[in-house]
């Protein structure tokens, strides 16, 4: 990135190179759909690229680079809130069936069981995270999916390492909730705890 601030046109684009994939992954997580994601991360490299005549080495590039992205993928999902937006699913000319000719190989010749076990754990695991609140699921995201620790993830989202870990706390709470019926699919679930009775 310093090589990027005096101006190196070759580190720019190595840096991209470096951290694209990872960029997109966390803004797909975030903001739940992939061409968004994808618009999002290269807005982020567009931010750094402008602003880089001011970067100072603080903090990890990579806590920088989180923060930026954090602050565009809010921004996204509020003006989503304020506009909300019907997805428009492209469909076949001769029917009704969404078309799968972009399905990556690897899937196309998997068995169609486990294809749709795969998308339905999916759907399952990104309804679950849609079910966080935003700052929950900037903590999980960062977490489970960049690896960084209570210190990251607090300078990332502008607090203290100790609303971090309750904020981890309660996202871990809420996903084991939403994905209870599926964690224990290929074996017995728990008991019933005997304090939970039947709702009224």
């Amino acid at each position: 990135m310093l090589r990027v601030r005096d101006d190196d046109a070759a580190a720019f684009a190595e840096l991209v190179e470096r951290f694209q994939h990872r960029l997109v992954g966390v803004m797909h997580h975030l903001v739940g759909h992939p061409d968004e994601a994808e618009d999002l991360a290269q807005e982020v490299f567009l931010r750094v690229y402008r602003t880089r005549k001011k970067y100072r080495p603080r903090a990890k590039f990579s806590t920088w680079l989180f923060t930026i992205a954090n602050n565009l993928a809010l921004n996204a999902l509020r003006d989503r809130k304020r506009r909300p937006v019907l997805p428009l699913e492209v469909q076949q000319s001769t029917g009704d069936i969404p078309t799968t000719a972009a399905a990556p190989a690897q899937t196309r010749d998997a068995p169609p069981a486990h294809n749709l076990q795969q998308k339905e754990l999916a759907a399952v695991i990104r309804g679950a995270l849609d079910g966080l609140n935003e700052r929950q699921r900037v903590a999980i995201v960062l977490n489970k999916f960049e690896d960084m620790n209570y210190a990251d993830i607090a300078e990332v989202m502008g607090l203290s390492a100790k609303a971090v870990k309750s904020l981890l706390s309660r996202a871990r709470v809420k996903l084991r909730e939403a994905l209870q019926g599926y964690i224990y699919m290929d074996g017995d679930p728990p008991p019933p705890d005997p304090d939970d009775g039947p709702e009224e």
